[in-house]
């Protein structure tokens, strides 16, 4: 047995195990949606992009296939290695970088759009870190570009989370097993989930590791205000990859599509 040290994030035998946890999330057709997105209303001909917490590479790996020139980051090396083999394995040109967010610096833009997906853009929690992120956004676009983002809506979150999940994968050494714990701070607005996992071999040894992850959840105004405070104007929000635009209690996750005003131009 060994232990991964708690309270690191995405770390080691975790990133190894990422895909396996999300392998029936529906990247090609999200991918498709960012894809309709930036079509219908980014700036003419898109072509130059940026991901934020890229993860291990999926939605961009998909969306690179339109035609995409695409730099993709995330704060994790070991998830980026995981995305660097799959990139190798297809021959992908995608360029995966190490960044914080909330602290962008890619020399190759600006960007004609960033989009940041899987509810990512709460990781970085507090109101200062969020328009810090968003200001890093802002100085990546060009002149009318578009931001695309998924967050954990705040009326599903709160009237609807489970405290206690367990989930069981097989793979070919054996078995994996995740137990997922949440608690919610209303104040903060906060979703703290512990993850323990225990990769279980069938020559009866087993990896243990745990995790705890802080993510926030958004009102749909408070997310409106943060981008007008950064200088953006929100055009659409879907729930979720749909063309649904009823945002409701059972709405988990809004999809945001937000332009960078031209200066002097002003939020409606």
């Amino acid at each position: 047995m060994t232990k991964d040290q708690k309270g690191s994030f995405y770390n080691g035998h975790h990133a190894e195990l990422y895909d396996i946890f999300y392998a029936d999330k529906s990247y090609i057709k999200e991918a498709a949606f960012v894809h309709d997105c930036l079509q219908k209303y980014g700036n003419p001909n898109p072509k130059h992009i940026l991901e934020l917490a890229c993860g291990t590479g999926s939605h961009s790996l998909c969306l690179e296939k339109y035609g995409y020139d695409i730099i993709a980051t995330d704060y994790s090396e070991d998830m980026l290695i995981e995305a660097k083999k799959k990139a190798a394995a297809v021959k992908s040109k995608v360029s995966f970088r190490r960044q914080d967010m909330c602290a962008l610096e890619i020399s190759e833009g600006p960007f004609d759009a960033v989009f940041c997906l899987f509810d990512s853009i709460g990781y970085v929690a507090t109101n200062d870190n969020i328009q810090k992120a968003l200001e890093g956004v802002r100085c990546h676009l060009k002149k009318g570009g578009l931001f695309v983002f998924e967050f954990w809506h705040a009326g599903a979150m709160i009237s609807g989370y489970d405290p206690l999940r367990v989930r069981r994968w097989k793979v070919p050494t054996g078995e994996v097993l995740r137990i997922s714990e949440t608690k919610i701070d209303l104040a903060s607005q906060l979703c703290h989930v512990t993850y323990s996992i225990y990769d279980l071999n069938e020559n009866g040894t087993y990896h243990q590791m745990q995790e705890t992850h802080t993510n926030r959840f958004f009102l749909l105004q408070e997310m409106e205000k943060f981008l007008s405070n950064a200088g953006f104007i929100a055009l659409k929000w879907f729930s979720g990859f749909e063309e649904n635009e009823t945002i409701d209690k059972d709405t988990w996750h809004v999809v945001g599509v937000a332009r960078l005003l031209d200066q002097g131009e002003k939020s409606q």
